[in-house]
C-alpha cells in the first residue's frame, strides 16, 4: 500500500494547492475571493440602526439615554444562506461588547458589536469655555479666568434629545458653591454636580481645538496633548473656534493649538473674524503655542510676513518606525541656555531625543526647510526674513543652517509672543499598525518637559 505522502508527490502542484486551500473548515473572508458574503447588511436594537464598519469589523448602536442595555434583542439582516451566532432576535446582555460571527459555506466574518445609552449631557460651557463631564462619578468641572464673578454665571447646556436639565441651559447661577443638576426623561432621572472654580494658581492656558468641545476631541494626539495640560494646568480650559469668536480672551494667558489632524489647516481657523480676534489679542499682550500642523498658523495671524510659513510640510508615513531605526531628537546647539530648554534630558550637550526608535511614527511635519527652499539659504537668512530666532533643528544639524523645528517670534526675549514646534518627533501618541501596539515612547518626558517649558515661558513677560 503507498503511503499518503508517496501519492502526493505524484500529483501535480495545482493539485496539491487546491487540497491544501480547502481543506481548512473556516475561512476568514479576506483570506481568498469569493462569490459569497459574510457581511452584515442591517442591525437594530429596539428600532435604531448600528453604524456598521465593514473596515474595522465593528458595528455600534447608541440608545436613547435611560435605555437598558442587559436584555436586548438585536434584529440583524444576513445575506441569503448565511447564518449569524448569537442568532437575530437572541436575547443578549451588551453590558461588554460581544462578538458575532457570520457564516457563509467556508468562510466567516466577526463582528464587535457594542451598545450603549447615549449620555444625558453632551456640553456644558460657560463663557464659551467647555467644562469637562465624567459621566460615571456624574460631575462637571470647569476652571474660569482669574477674577470671573461665580455668582452671575449663565451655562450653555446641549442635552441628548428627548432629555430635560433643572437649573436650564441659560439660567443666571450662582457657582460660588457645587450646582447639583437634574437631568431626566421618560425612563431615568439623574443628579450631576456642578463646579465653577478659578485657578488655584498657574496660568490660564486655552487648549484650541476644532472640536466643539474637549470632549468631542477624535485626534488621539490632540486627546492625549490635552489630557496631560488639563492634569498639569489648574487654570487649564478648552476654547472651539466658536468659542473664540464669542469670548473674550483677554483672561487667557496663552493659546495653544496642537493640530495633529490634517497637513491644511481648517477653515474655521482661517476666517477673517477668528484670525483678527487672535491678532488683536497678540497686539494687546497675548501669547501662543503652535505645534505639529498648527505651526503653519504664524502666516494667517501675521506673526511671519507673507508668504514666510512653513515651507516643507508633511506626514502620515505610518508605521515609519522602522524605517532608520534610529531615535528621533533635536539640536539646540548655541541656545542650551534657553528656557525652552530647561531640564531637558540630553544624551550629549545641546542634543536631546524626543521619540524612541521603532515607534510608530506618523511624522507630521510643519517646519521651515532652509537650504534650498524659500529663499533663505542658512538660519541667519531665515531670521532675518521672518523676524524670529530659530532655537533647534534636526539632531546632526549644529548650526541649525538647514531645519527650523523649534522657533520663537518675534526673536529673543524681550516681547516675545510665539512658539512654534514644528518636527515629526514631536508626537504625544503611540500609534497601532495593523492591530501591532507601537513600542513605548521612552523619551515623551522631553517633549512634556518641552511643552512645558515653553507654556512658562510665555506667560513670563
Amino acid at each position: 500500500m503507498k503511503k499518503i505522502s508517496d501519492t502526493l508527490q505524484v500529483l501535480p502542484v495545482w493539485m496539491i494547492l487546491f487540497i491544501t486551500l480547502f481543506s481548512c473548515e473556516t475561512r476568514r473572508e479576506d483570506d481568498f475571493i469569493t462569490n459569497v458574503s459574510v457581511h452584515i447588511d442591517a442591525f437594530s436594537v429596539n428600532g435604531v440602526a448600528g453604524n456598521i464598519d465593514n473596515e474595522a469589523d465593528k458595528i455600534t448602536v447608541t440608545l436613547p439615554y435611560g435605555s437598558n442595555v442587559t436584555a436586548l434583542s438585536p434584529q440583524i439582516t444576513i445575506p441569503e444562506g448565511a447564518s449569524v451566532t448569537p442568532a437575530s432576535g437572541s436575547i443578549l446582555n451588551f453590558t461588554q461588547a460581544i462578538k458575532f460571527r457570520v457564516k457563509n459555506g467556508n468562510i466567516y466574518k466577526d463582528y464587535e458589536v457594542s451598545v450603549k445609552a447615549q449620555e444625558p449631557i453632551i456640553s456644558f460651557k460657560i463663557n464659551g469655555m467647555d467644562a469637562a463631564i465624567n459621566h460615571t462619578s456624574k460631575t462637571i468641572s470647569l476652571t474660569v479666568p482669574q477674577g470671573t464673578d461665580l455668582t452671575t454665571l449663565q451655562p450653555v447646556i446641549e442635552t441628548a434629545p428627548g432629555v430635560s436639565i433643572t437649573p436650564a441651559s441659560g439660567s443666571t447661577i450662582d457657582f460660588t458653591n457645587p450646582v447639583q443638576f437634574t437631568v431626566s426623561n421618560t425612563n431615568l432621572t439623574e443628579m450631576y454636580t456642578a463646579k465653577v472654580s478659578t485657578p488655584v494658581s498657574g496660568p490660564v492656558i486655552a487648549f484650541i481645538g476644532t472640536a466643539s468641545s474637549r470632549n468631542a476631541l477624535t485626534n488621539p494626539d490632540e486627546i492625549a496633548a490635552s489630557d496631560w495640560l488639563f492634569s498639569q494646568y489648574s487654570g487649564a480650559v478648552y476654547m472651539s473656534f466658536a468659542d473664540i469668536a464669542a469670548a473674550s480672551l483677554n483672561n487667557i494667558d496663552v493659546l495653544w493649538w496642537h493640530y495633529d489632524s490634517a497637513t491644511a489647516l481648517p477653515t474655521e481657523a482661517v476666517t477673517p473674524n477668528i484670525t483678527g480676534k487672535i491678532k488683536t489679542y497678540l497686539n494687546n499682550g497675548g501669547n501662543i503655542l503652535l505645534t505639529s500642523f498648527a505651526s503653519q498658523y504664524v502666516d494667517a495671524l501675521g506673526i511671519v510676513p507673507a508668504g514666510k510659513g512653513p515651507n516643507n510640510v508633511f506626514g502620515d508615513f505610518l508605521p515609519n518606525g522602522f524605517v532608520d531605526g534610529s531615535d528621533w531628537g533635536i539640536s539646540f546647539v548655541g541656545n542650551e541656555n534657553h528656557p525652552v530648554f530647561e531640564g531637558l534630558q540630553t544624551y550629549e550637550t545641546g542634543k536631546a531625543n524626543l521619540l524612541k526608535k521603532n515607534t510608530f511614527r506618523l511624522n507630521h511635519t510643519a517646519w521651515w526647510f532652509l537650504p534650498d527652499w524659500g529663499g533663505y539659504t542658512n538660519g541667519a537668512g531665515w531670521r532675518s526674513q521672518t523676524g524670529g530666532n530659530n532655537l533647534a533643528s534636526e539632531a546632526w544639524d549644529n548650526a541649525l543652517d538647514g531645519r527650523v523645528a523649534i522657533a520663537e517670534f518675534p526673536a529673543g526675549t524681550a516681547n516675545k509672543t510665539c512658539i512654534v514646534i514644528s518636527m515629526g518627533a514631536y508626537d504625544w501618541y503611540n500609534e497601532t499598525s495593523n492591530g501591532t501596539p507601537s513600542a513605548p515612547n521612552d523619551f515623551i518626558d522631553n517633549i512634556k518637559t518641552l511643552t512645558s517649558n515653553s507654556l512658562n515661558y510665555l506667560t513670563t513677560h
